[in-house]
């Protein structure tokens, strides 16, 4: 069973930047590809971006494609989000995702989910 555990969320104003984190325990994390999600209030959980567990192919959201990057550190079990250029529309709880895919695009719902991180942008 893995375990995701995210941090870095916070409230920033239009314009900023936020880098979220995401540690996994109690798999082999780089067998994993990894994505993180955001589901804002009255919306479905949508997909952001993902990452192949190489960190060699990414995927993004075309809403975010620019302005957003994810990477992940195999050595310390961990995948960021880098978030910049931030908008009033990306506030949202984000969600760290694992999967047992190779490529993971996130066309369908991972395998694991991590608890939410509230990212709050004011205009």
């Amino acid at each position: 069973q893995v375990q995701l555990v995210e941090s870095g969320g916070g409230l920033v104003q239009a314009g900023g930047s936020l880098r979220l984190s995401c540690a996994a325990s109690g798999g082999t994390f780089s067998s994993y590809a990894m994505g993180w999600f955001r589901q804002a209030p009255g919306k479905e959980r949508e997909f952001v971006a993902a990452i192949n567990w190489s960190g060699g192919r990414t995927y993004y959201a075309d809403s975010v494609k620019g302005r957003f990057t994810i990477s992940r550190d195999n050595a310390k079990n961990t995948v960021y989000l880098q978030m910049n250029s931030l908008k009033p529309e990306d506030t949202a709880v984000y969600y760290c995702a694992a999967d047992h895919s190779t490529y993971y695009s996130g066309s369908y719902a991972p395998d694991y989910w991590g608890q939410g991180t509230q990212v709050t942008v004011s205009s």
